[in-house]
């Protein structure tokens, strides 16, 4: 978007300086990247910039109403509420298609989530891509508001460790060594100095947790969770010592009900020019043309049980209608020029940290990138070429 830096980039870029780049970002942690990075990263103009920023702001301001606290009062399961909620999450997410209107680029919102997305391996992408790229500007970043590296790094140690030491706090996932994000933690550990955790490997004594880290059994006090309950409920061979909805003494980064609270389920309540109509199956209008539209599960992730063809049979079969969603299409915009030649489309993840005491705040951003089918969903399975990289600005 921004034409003489996506030209420099292009005209310095080879297949050399590539492989330097996946070297980078595959060799710095002991997990390697289990997804595709791309070749280039987006040069965002000031004016987009600020349209994004100012559209994934309005957004976020949307889940701070009375209105919609009311609504996302219900979007929990039953049987997986979780005790001692926060007030608020201290992640936002918010993920930004690029459409084209009316010979301008646009944003528009897809996907949001009050959950942890890619924070370290972002701020290690961002190292690599300066390192593997000298056509990258020095003063071009892919954080927002004027952060620089080392407030971003200490943003995320008081978000996630606050006054706990490091080996107080633990990344809890399900297998982390299997996951495809893996990357992302032990970027964390590196950054931060807290350890993945398998949720199998956490004893139970009282009300408190305890791990081991090197031979010692150690209390956990603050957990950056990142289990998804929709995978632990499709585990039955997953044995826990404790429950999720037990009274704990510990604190959720973020809280799990947010997981659901702020997620597909807002959709429908985001009533913003930046996004798209979205109702819930059983609500769809009589008048809507179900061709426009795509079917989402609410209770699902990286894309699972997405329907891109709905008719209005499938929404009639739907067993529980109202844990589904129809969303109106969007037309993502071919317009990052490649080296190939072939415009590739892309998606923003616009990433908010949410501290305790204030509203949250853009801290960074994620990219999506395909030169074929975009989903509106995580990585594309209808692909030409497809990528998770930054977008950078001045």
């Amino acid at each position: 978007m921004h034409p003489e830096l996506r030209a420099q980039f292009n005209a310095d870029f080879t297949p050399e300086k590539y492989a330097a780049l996946l070297r980078c970002v595959n060799e710095a942690t002991k997990w390697p990247a289990d997804f595709r990075t791309a070749e280039t990263p987006i040069f965002l103009t000031r004016d987009f910039t600020t349209e994004a920023v100012y559209a994934a702001n309005q957004i976020a301001a949307q889940t701070q109403t009375p209105e919609f606290a009311m609504h996302a009062a219900s979007a929990i399961p039953a049987g997986w509420e979780v005790p001692n909620e926060s007030e608020h999450p201290e992640f936002l997410i918010v993920d930004l298609a690029v459409c084209e209107e009316g010979h301008r680029l646009v944003p528009r919102l897809i996907e949001m989530q009050a959950f942890p997305s890619l924070f370290a391996f972002q701020f290690l992408l961002l190292g690599c891509m300066r390192k593997a790229f000298p056509a990258i500007p020095e003063n071009w970043t892919s954080s927002f508001g004027g952060i620089r590296d080392e407030q971003y790094i200490d943003i995320l140690r008081r978000t996630i460790l606050g006054e706990s030491k490091p080996e107080n706090v633990v990344l809890l996932e399900i297998e982390p060594e299997k996951q495809k994000t893996r990357i992302d933690f032990s970027a964390t550990e590196l950054l931060l100095g807290i350890q993945p955790i398998c949720v199998t490997k956490i004893k139970k004594r009282g009300r408190q947790l305890f791990y081991d880290r090197n031979g010692r059994k150690t209390r956990i006090e603050r957990i950056y969770n990142r289990v998804i309950f929709d995978e632990l409920e499709r585990r039955p061979d997953i044995q826990l010592s404790f429950r999720f909805q037990d009274e704990l003494d510990i604190k959720w980064i973020a809280h799990p009900n947010w997981y659901y609270k702020i997620s597909k389920h807002s959709l429908p309540y985001i009533k913003i020019g930046y996004a798209s109509p979205a109702f819930f199956a059983d609500e769809f209008p009589a008048g809507e043309d179900i061709v426009d539209y795509v079917l989402k599960p609410l209770f699902s992730f990286a894309g699972l049980g997405v329907e891109m063809e709905p008719t209005r049979e499938k929404l009639n079969a739907l067993k529980n209608p109202h844990q589904w969603i129809l969303q109106k299409k969007v037309e993502y915009a071919s317009f990052v020029p490649t080296v190939d030649g072939a415009k590739s489309k892309a998606e923003l993840r616009m990433m908010f940290v949410w501290s305790e005491k204030g509203e949250p705040v853009l801290l960074n951003n994620l990219v999506r990138m395909s030169q074929g089918k975009m989903m509106g969903v995580n990585f594309n399975k209808d692909k030409t070429w497809v990528g998770s990289s930054i977008a950078l600005h001045d």
